[in-house]
């Protein structure tokens, strides 16, 4: 799955188009390296994302195309 689609599903970013810019910004990291908002992500990825000061870092436990709101933790988990 894209990566910015997985950060809307997991709901970790809530707009694709914000996961786009954060991508494009290189505020995301995946494995440690700068990812491109089009690149692939698969179970066991550690996603860090930069909010401001901030730094937020998941491991990806679950891929899926729509989940409810309830389920959308169960697809990571934090570091």
């Amino acid at each position: 799955m894209r990566l910015d689609k997985y950060l809307k599903v997991s709901r970790l970013i809530k707009r694709r188009t914000i996961a786009n810019e954060a991508c494009d910004a290189g505020r995301v990291l995946v494995n440690d390296k700068p990812a491109k908002a089009s690149g692939n992500v698969k179970v066991g990825d550690i996603i860090a994302i930069q909010f401001g000061n901030k730094e937020v870092k998941v491991e990806v436990l679950d891929v899926q195309e729509t989940v409810k709101k309830d389920e959308a933790k169960e697809l990571f988990r934090y570091l």
